[in-house]
């Protein structure tokens, strides 16, 4: 059976057009898959949580070279204490490196938090970083529980009011070593440094909220000196 010309030529043409939206839905579907596929690649994956750096506990064998080198790493000098009084800050000296050093470590592994300004001495002195809390020694074991600072009382400060120094164990001691626990914040007058001077190592000092300072140090306190409501501290690096 003969077909007219006109006949096979539509053919031709419809089979051809047929041809060509099949490879042209072919090429949307590769379009498509490869669109996909970029999409997915240009993702961002989700940040995962830093790990915590994981440190080893501080002995007195190497203290001076842990501290050494966590303060050329973490450099900071302003602290943040914030209790139910109010805020005092605090700005570390660099020439006293390895407490510096010290207080920065204990800020940024949170010990401080939930731990009390435990001592209380009007016109003298308040004294923190402490608490009868059990989870206080144990961060200190986890810390270190046995090391001492060496003292640094080569710049020749004087303790004045504002200043913050390092507590110390009087047993045994004669190089003066710092407890690295403790700390305590001076409000006497000059009268009341002739035994702190040249003994307690000072290394820092309170630029704002001295009123707080204050506040707390006329708190009722116990025979110990320990106040009869406790006075939370947080603490934070604010540069």
């Amino acid at each position: 059976m003969k077909y007219p010309f006109s006949f096979l030529l539509l053919i031709l043409l419809f089979a051809n057009c047929e041809d060509t939206q099949k490879t042209s839905e072919e090429k949307k579907q590769v379009v498509k898959e490869r669109s996909q596929d970029s999409i997915i690649s240009e993702k961002t994956p989700e940040e995962k949580e830093p790990e915590a750096v994981r440190y080893p506990e501080i002995t007195n064998d190497n203290v001076v070279e842990f501290l050494t080198q966590y303060g050329k790493e973490n450099p900071e000098t302003q602290v943040k204490i914030t209790t139910q009084y109010g805020d005092i800050y605090i700005e570390l000296y660099q020439d006293t490196p390895l407490h510096r050093a010290n207080f920065v470590y204990l800020v940024k592994q949170q010990y401080f938090d939930d731990t009390f300004f435990h001592r209380v001495v009007p016109n003298f002195i308040i004294q923190g970083g402490n608490s009868d809390r059990k989870e206080t020694p144990k961060k200190r074991n986890t810390i270190g529980a046995r090391y001492l600072l060496p003292a640094e009382l080569e710049n020749g400060r004087k303790h004045t009011r504002g200043t913050v120094s390092g507590a110390k164990e009087y047993r045994e001691n004669p190089d003066k070593r710092t407890a690295p626990f403790e700390f305590f914040i001076f409000l006497g007058p000059d009268k009341y440094t002739a035994h702190l001077n040249g003994n307690y190592t000072i290394f820092g000092r309170v630029t704002q909220g001295m009123e707080v300072v204050d506040t707390i140090a006329n708190l009722p306190s116990d025979d110990g000196e320990w106040p009869l409501q406790n006075v939370f501290i947080t603490a934070e690096i604010v540069q």
